[in-house]
Order: structure tokens, then C-alpha cells, then sequence
């Protein structure tokens, strides 16, 4: 249920036996907390009537998260080591950007997880997605730590901003700081809500009208760099955060080896000293983000450059000590695919648009509500409808917008809907865990990103929305 009041909140909260110790909440039985404290301070955290409310309920997750052993951490000591060539087994770190019914969801991969012993797993969320599935930092941490309470999961929980991307429109225009001010805000929020993983893409920046590879990255590099420092500078001291930067935008031409040695020289030129680096590249490789919808709305093949990612991965690796080439996205993908991205060297890989469609389209999907929301689509969004586009492209095109109007619809849905959704979903992460090689890292996460279950949290108090933050709405966030 939703509590009321903050001080209903601070009454369930002593109820549970969770007190406060040096300014941080304490568990004395865990499984109080999770048998139904914590599905009570998500729902507040995500509907609560106040801002005020929601805020506690927030705090008090990120508080229990750490006294119940679910560290918000980085990835970056993994990464390193990959770069290192010191880990033996290969696998490809797999990126959630869970769009709908985000506890229920996490939950689901918090359960696959545990029973396959996985620990190199992202649970992330794109600057797009942010917007039409209204999610802003706070909230997403929130969700993806109460569903690890809530499963009984132990270690690092790697929370990831995805794309959080320059507009190449504004960039061109007057409007350029107040983009700039915009990611950097929405930096602040992010490291504030502890996702100690962000992804910075300029890649829209590339000109490919330059003559030289170097001018053509230049932009992108140069901005990489620069919000690359503005991390470091408002990291937690205890934190080293993960950085990743990207080369080609996602959809258009395939990276080359070249395209990335211009952006590394340029990029850690214009870092300079006393600056950790990025630790991974993102590549376009043939892929689209969600896919490219045929007219009957199913999804055309992508022909995977997997030449292109083992090449740009081993010059990563061997020349700059990065973790290796990302592959983004990559749900839509044929399932016969996935295990050939650990055999070339891939060290990410970012899904999201499948897990949305597995949602959307399960025959237990209520129909009533499916129905609302394809008429709000064409209510809304009937003017963005080319004529080149069938009505069921169109609807696969626009229903991602309806995630945030229509969010707590869904979280209500009746529990046998719901279970046979996430059944379905957890059955997927369990396929795509053996697949990108990751069952069994549990140790080898915990050997190179080790978490004290007593630490106090970095950024007490400090969660936040940031009044400059502005969204992206194009593009998938995958």
C-alpha cells in the first residue's frame, strides 16, 4: 500500500524494527523488511501524494539497501581488470534498461540472478527512457534497490545511466549550454541517487563531413572528455564511477578500428592528467535501437558486425586497458546470436525494447488496458504517423509513450496477469544469462568489487531532482 504521511511512513518503518544509527537505518530482522515493509516504501516512493514522502520512502530504500547487503556500487574495478586480461572466463556484462513495471521486473532479474550465481549484471535507464516512461534517477534506484531487498540479494548492484546523450539539434544552436547544463544536471541527479555507472554518448556529434577521422571526431571526444571530468570532480570520494563513451550513434554507419584510435588519442588528450578514463566503448555495429519494424510489426534481422567488435574489443583492451566494445541494441536480436558476443570479446551489452514487447504483447496482458493505450497513442501521436507506415508500425513506433501515463495502471494489474508476464521475463534473463556466459560471477564480481554490508552511505541525504534536467525524447535507450 501507499503510506499517507511521512509519519505513517516512520510508523511502519519502527513496526518492521528498523531503527536509526548515526544517521542511517538499521534492520534488526531483514526479513521483516522484506516480508512487507518494502513493498510498501516502493509504492510510496514511486505514488506517494507528496514530494515530501516520496523522498523519505526513497531515502529509507537506499538506507535498508545497504544494511540488508545490496551495495550500490561500481563496475569499474571489473572493467579494469578485463583490460587487464587477468579473468579467465568469458562473458558479456548484460544491461537491463527496464522500462514497465520496474519492481516486479528487477525482482524478476534479482531471482535469476541468485539462482544462477550471476554477478556481472546492469540494471540501467536511458535519458530518453527517463522521459516518456516518466522514471527520473530517484525513483529508478529506488525501484531496482527495493526489488533487491526484496529478493534477499547480496553484493555490488550496478545501476547504470544509459545514453545520457547530447542532442546534435541544440548542439547546433544558441541552445548548446543549456543542453550542456542539462546533462550535467542530470549527472548530479544520477550520482546523487547512486548510480555509480553512466554512459556518455556525444556520438551524435560526430561530423562526418570533415575530411580527417580526427575532425570528425573531435566534437564528440572533446565533450566526452569534458563530461567525463565533471563526474570525476562530483564522484563520492570512496566511488570510482564508470564511465563509457561511444563512437558511432546507434543505427547509422559501422565503426571502424581507425574511427576508434582517433577518438582514444583525441579523448585522452583532451582528458588530461590526474583523470581516471572511460572504461568501455560503445560501437555501432547493425544494429538499431528497438529494431527496425517491418509492416506487419514484426522486426526485420540485423546482420551483426561481430568482425568489427572483436577487432575494435582487442585494441581496446590491449592498447588502452578498456573493458572492450559495447554492444547496444540488442533485444530484438535473433536468440541464436547471443552467445557468439562473448566469443568476440564484447564486454557489454545493452536489452531493453525486447522486455518491453514481452510485456506489451504476453497474452495475459490485459486487454482492456492494452486497448486504452493503443486509442491514447492515436489520440496523441497520430500526427508523427508517416505515410509510408503501416498502423501496426506506428503502434509499435509510439506505445513506448504510453509506459509513463499509463505506469500505475500496470503496477495494478491483477496478480495473475502480472505473474505470468514476469514469469515469462525471468525465464528470458535466466536464457540470456547462459548465454552471455555470466552464470558463476557472483565470486569473480566480489573478488574485484568487494562491499562492506556496514558501509554508510556516500550521498546521505543528497538524493535530488535537478531543476535543469531536460530529456532527449528521441531515440530508444538501448
Amino acid at each position: 500500500m501507499v503510506l499517507e504521511s511521512v509519519n505513517d511512513l516512520q510508523e511502519a518503518l519502527k513496526k518492521a524494527g528498523v531503527t536509526s544509527h548515526s544517521g542511517s537505518l538499521q534492520a534488526a530482522d531483514p526479513s521483516q523488511v522484506r516480508t512487507g515493509l518494502i513493498d510498501d516504501l516502493v509504492w510510496t516512493a514511486v505514488f506517494g501524494k507528496s514530494e515530501e514522502v516520496k523522498h523519505e520512502a526513497r531515502e529509507a530504500i537506499h538506507d535498508l539497501a545497504y544494511a540488508c547487503g545490496a551495495v550500490p556500487s561500481s563496475i569499474q574495478n571489473l572493467y579494469d581488470a578485463l583490460g587487464r586480461g587477468e579473468i579467465e572466463k568469458s562473458f558479456t556484462v548484460p544491461a537491463h534498461n527496464i522500462r514497465a513495471l520496474t519492481y516486479d521486473v528487477a525482482r524478476a532479474l534479482f531471482r535469476a540472478a541468485i539462482k544462477h550465481d550471476v554477478g556481472a549484471f546492469i540494471l540501467e535507464i536511458a535519458r530518453s527512457e527517463m522521459g516518456y516512461t516518466e522514471q527520473r534517477p530517484p525513483e529508478y534506484a529506488a525501484c531496482i534497490l527495493a526489488a533487491a531487498i526484496k529478493e534477499g540479494f547480496r553484493g555490488p548492484v550496478f545501476i547504470q545511466g544509459d545514453h545520457f546523450q547530447a542532442s546534435a539539434k541544440k548542439w547546433a544552436t544558441a541552445e548548446r549550454e543549456g543542453e550542456r547544463q542539462a546533462i550535467e544536471g542530470l549527472i548530479d541527479e544520477a550520482i546523487a541517487s547512486e548510480f555509480y555507472n553512466i554512459d556518455i554518448d556525444t556520438s551524435t556529434l560526430v561530423d562526418l563531413s570533415f575530411p580527417t577521422i580526427d575532425e570528425q571526431q573531435k566534437a564528440n571526444y572533446e565533450n566526452a572528455a569534458h563530461f567525463t571530468r565533471y563526474i570525476r570532480e562530483r564522484q563520492p570520494k570512496d566511488v570510482e564511477i564508470s564511465v563509457g563513451g561511444e563512437i558511432g550513434e546507434v543505427g547509422k554507419e559501422n565503426t571502424t578500428p581507425e574511427e576508434f584510435r582517433a577518438y582514444m588519442e583525441g579523448y585522452r588528450l583532451t582528458l588530461g592528467n590526474g583523470y581516471k578514463g572511460i572504461s568501455k566503448i560503445s560501437i555501432q555495429t547493425g544494429t538499431s535501437h528497438g529494431g527496425v519494424p517491418l509492416a506487419d510489426g514484426t522486426i526485420e534481422k540485423a546482420k551483426i558486425d561481430f568482425d568489427a567488435i572483436r577487432k575494435i574489443s582487442q585494441i581496446a583492451r590491449e592498447e588502452y586497458g578498456l573493458s572492450g566494445a559495447v554492444q547496444h541494441g540488442a533485444s530484438t536480436l535473433s536468440e541464436d546470436v547471443f552467445d557468439s558476443f562473448p566469443k568476440n570479446k564484447t564486454s557489454e551489452i545493452h536489452l531493453a525494447t525486447g522486455f518491453q514487447n514481452m510485456i506489451l504483447d504476453c497474452k495475459d496482458f490485459p486487454a482492456a488496458l492494452k486497448k486504452e493505450m493503443v486509442d491514447w497513442c492515436w489520440k496523441t501521436s497520430a500526427g508523427e504517423k508517416k505515410s509510408s507506415e503501416t498502423d501496426e508500425q506506428f503502434i509499435y513506433k509510439t506505445r513506448k509513450k504510453t509506459l509513463g501515463p499509463f505506469k500505475r495502471q500496470m503496477w495494478e494489474m491483477a496478480e495473475a496477469n502480472k505473474a505470468a508476464i514476469i514469469g515469462e521475463l525471468q525465464k528470458k534473463f535466466e536464457f540470456l544469462f547462459g548465454k552471455l556466459g555470466v552464470p558463476g560471477t557472483k565470486e569473480i564480481v566480489a573478488r574485484y568489487v568487494p562491499v562492506d554490508g556496514k558501509k554508510i552511505r556516500s550521498t546521505r541525504g543528497k538524493l535530488q531532482t535537478s531543476d535543469a534536467m531536460a530529456f532527449v525524447n528521441e531515440g530508444e535507450g538501448e
